[in-house]
């Protein structure tokens, strides 16, 4: 079941780096239509994730390395930063006038957590392939021409954007033993 993690993790990020090389995304949606090509990204995004979940519940327990005690309480802690950066992807605020890459810089900070506090081998690929994914498609996103918030907003809409990503993040450590199988708190 590891191959199946692997492939789906591979297939996952393929894809999603995909739209950083804007001619190739803007021949397929040139030779399929934008709904054609929206449509299958998201059906074939879909199904890696698919790969991806069952590759992880079933793949062997194979322990790498035993987290110290003290990585529950870190990994606590970078979860809920991961938290406030994902939701400065959508959220007006001015952390995008300090990156203009909040999301992925959500998805390192949460798969450094998860590395934190997993020593298996099937967590230790899903964790650092989507780590890893996520500092390449930085770059080629930039140079693709993303660029910084220069908008400053009022200093509430970081509170609220704060708030906002707390409450979630709250509901997830409550719900996570039910949605991943793992107690958390």
């Amino acid at each position: 079941m590891l191959i199946m993690l692997i492939a789906g993790l591979l297939i996952f990020t393929g894809l999603h780096l995909l739209p950083a090389v804007v001619p190739a995304r803007q021949a397929l949606v040139n030779r399929f239509s934008e709904k054609l090509y929206l449509g299958l990204y998201a059906l074939i995004s879909l199904s890696a994730l698919v790969l991806i979940i069952i590759g992880k519940i079933y793949a062997e327990f194979t322990p790498i390395w035993n987290p110290p005690t003290w990585s529950k309480h870190g990994t606590m802690l970078l979860m809920s930063l991961s938290f406030i950066l994902f939701a400065a992807a959508d959220m007006p605020s001015n952390i995008k006038r300090f990156t203009r890459h909040p999301m992925l810089w959500g998805v390192v900070v949460w798969s450094s957590a998860h590395l934190l506090a997993n020593g298996d081998l099937a967590s230790m690929i899903l964790f650092a392939g989507f780590g890893l994914y996520a500092i390449v498609a930085m770059p080629l996103l930039t140079r693709r021409g993303d660029k910084k918030q220069t908008r400053k907003h009022p200093f509430y809409k970081d509170l609220i954007l704060a708030a906002a990503a707390s409450s979630v993040y709250l509901v997830v450590l409550f719900l996570h033993p039910y949605l991943f199988g793992v107690a958390i708190i």
